[in-house]
């Protein structure tokens, strides 16, 4: 199964993006001075990208799942 969603272009998006929303994550937390109109933009990016890593990486798995065994 590792080989499938090594091939599929969504696991390694799905990666980047989780890796990418970690980092902005743990800046909205300990950086929260940094402020917009009152709204913390690194914490709020880092959410929507971890939602769209967890898509990716949810579908991506579906997928190699769904393709049937390996042979």
């Amino acid at each position: 199964m590792l080989n499938r969603l090594l091939d599929d272009l969504r696991f390694p998006i799905g990666l980047l993006f989780s890796i990418f929303a970690a980092i902005l994550l743990v800046m909205g937390v300990f950086s929260p001075e940094v402020r917009d109109g009152g709204v913390n933009l690194n914490l709020f990016a880092g959410a929507v990208m971890g939602a769209f890593a967890l898509f990716m990486l949810g579908t991506s798995v579906l997928a190699a799942r769904s393709a049937g065994p390996e042979k």
